[in-house]
C-alpha cells in the first residue's frame, strides 16, 4: 500500500530525516514509535504531501505520489490537536472535505449518515466544536478524516490530549474501527501503550532514522540496540560473556552464574562480550516445582514497590533482577524486603545484544 524509498529531508539547520525506507501493507495498522523530536510528525507530513522531500520516493497504492499535492493523494490526516474549524459546527467540519471536492448534496448526506452512525455522534452535529469534550472532538475529527473515503489514514498523536479513561476507551474503539473498515493506518506516537494495543507492526524512529521495524513482540522483547532497549523500558540489562555457542543454544557467564538461552538465528559465535536482556514480566517468582524454565536462581528481595495494580520486586541474586507481580502474588508468596525467593526464566525469554 505505502512504499517509502530513501526519503531524506532537512528541517532547519539542526535536524534531518535520513534515508527513510518503509513498507506499509494494505489494511495494516502501522505505528511509528519514538521519543519526542525523533522526526515522526515530519515523516507523516511528507507522506501526506504537506512538505516535499529533498530526495527519495513515496508510492501509495502503486502510484508515485512524491510530487503530488495533498488533495491528490487520497489521504485522511488527523493532527493531535484535531484542528477542527472553530467557525463551523460539527456537521460543517465533517462535510468540509466533501464540499471542497465537489461531492453532490445527496452523496454528502449519505456519507454523513454513515459516519454519524459509525461514531455515534448524532447529538453533536449542531454543536459548536469549541464546546465539545476531547473525546467528542476526536470523534468529529476522525469522521472528517474519513469522509472522502481515503486509501490511507494518518494519525499524529491522536490520543495525547485525552485523560486516561477516555484514551483507553477510544483506543478500543479505534481497534474495532480498523477491523471493521480494513483501513490502512499510519499512527505516530511516543506512547508504548498505544503501540502495544494497536499496532500490527511498529517502526521505531530515533534522531531522524528508522532503527528497527517489527511486530510488537519483536520490538519490546527483542530490541535491536541498547538505545531501543532503553526506550522500550527493558529494565533487566546485564553484561555477560559467551561460554559456549551451539547451533541452537548459547551458554553465558553472568557474574559467575551460568545462563542458557535459545541462540538467535543471526548470532555470530565469535562474539564474546554481550548484553543480556529480559523484560520484568518474563521473570517468574515462586516455586520451581511448577515451571519448566531452565534458568533458576535464588536471591533476596531488596525492595517491593507498588505501581498501581501491580508490584515491582527488586531482587539481588548476585546480580540485580527486576520483576513484576500482581498484588495477590505478593500476598500469597509473602514477598517482603529481606525475604529469600527463587526466580525463573525460560531460555526463549532472553535476548542478546552485541556490545
Amino acid at each position: 500500500m505505502i512504499h517509502i524509498e530513501n526519503l531524506c529531508n532537512t528541517w532547519g539547520d539542526t535536524f534531518s530525516l535520513e534515508d527513510i525506507s518503509l513498507d506499509v501493507k494494505d489494511g495494516e495498522y502501522f505505528v511509528i514509535l519514538g521519543p519526542t523530536g525523533a522526526g515522526k510528525t515530519l515523516l507523516l507530513e511528507l507522506i501526506a504531501g504537506i512538505h516535499s522531500p529533498e530526495r527519495g520516493r513515496i508510492m501509495i497504492d502503486g502510484e508515485d505520489k512524491t510530487s503530488r499535492p495533498p488533495e491528490r493523494r487520497n489521504i485522511g490526516f488527523m493532527y493531535q490537536d484535531y484542528s477542527l474549524f472553530p467557525h463551523m459546527d460539527a456537521k460543517g467540519n465533517i462535510e468540509f472535505g466533501m464540499r471542497v471536492r465537489g461531492i453532490d448534496h445527496d452523496e454528502r448526506a449519505r456519507r454523513l449518515g454513515e459516519l454519524v452512525e459509525l461514531f455515534a455522534i448524532s447529538p453533536l452535529l449542531s454543536r459548536d466544536v469549541t464546546t465539545l469534550s476531547g473525546g467528542e472532538q476526536q470523534k468529529v475529527a476522525m469522521a472528517r478524516a474519513l469522509a472522502c473515503y481515503p486509501k490511507v489514514l494518518l494519525l499524529d498523536e491522536p490520543f495525547s490530549a485525552l485523560d486516561e479513561r477516555t484514551k483507553s476507551r477510544l483506543i478500543h474503539e479505534m481497534k474495532a474501527l480498523h477491523h471493521q473498515q480494513r483501513l490502512t493506518v499510519v499512527h505516530v506516537t511516543h506512547s508504548q501503550e498505544e503501540a502495544l494495543r494497536l499496532a500490527d507492526r511498529i517502526a521505531v524512529m530515533m534522531d531522524g532514522r528508522i532503527v528497527q521495524v517489527g511486530t510488537p513482540t519483536e520490538i519490546f522483547s527483542h530490541p535491536a540496540t541498547m538505545d531501543i532497549a532503553d526506550f522500550v523500558k527493558v529494565e533487566n540489562i546485564w553484561a555477560a560473556r559467551v561460554k559456549e555457542c551451539t547451533h541452537d543454544t548459547l551458554t553465558l557467564d553472568l557474574y559467575g552464574h551460568e545462563v542458557r538461552m535459545a541462540r538467535p538465528e543471526q548470532f555470530d559465535c565469535t562474539e564474546r562480550e554481550v548484553r543480556l536482556l529480559i523484560r520484568p514480566e518474563d521473570i517468574v517468582v515462586g516455586s520451581g516445582n511448577r515451571t519448566s524454565a531452565r534458568n533458576r536462581f535464588h536471591g533476596m528481595i531488596m525492595k517491593v514497590e507498588q505501581r498501581g495494580f501491580y508490584h515491582v520486586v527488586r531482587i539481588d541474586c548476585g546480580f540485580p533482577i527486576v520483576t513484576v507481580v500482581t498484588k495477590n502474588s505478593v500476598e500469597e508468596l509473602r514477598l517482603r524486603e529481606g525475604a529469600s525467593v527463587d526466580i525463573f526464566f525460560k531460555t526463549t525469554a532472553l535476548h542478546v545484544v552485541s556490545v
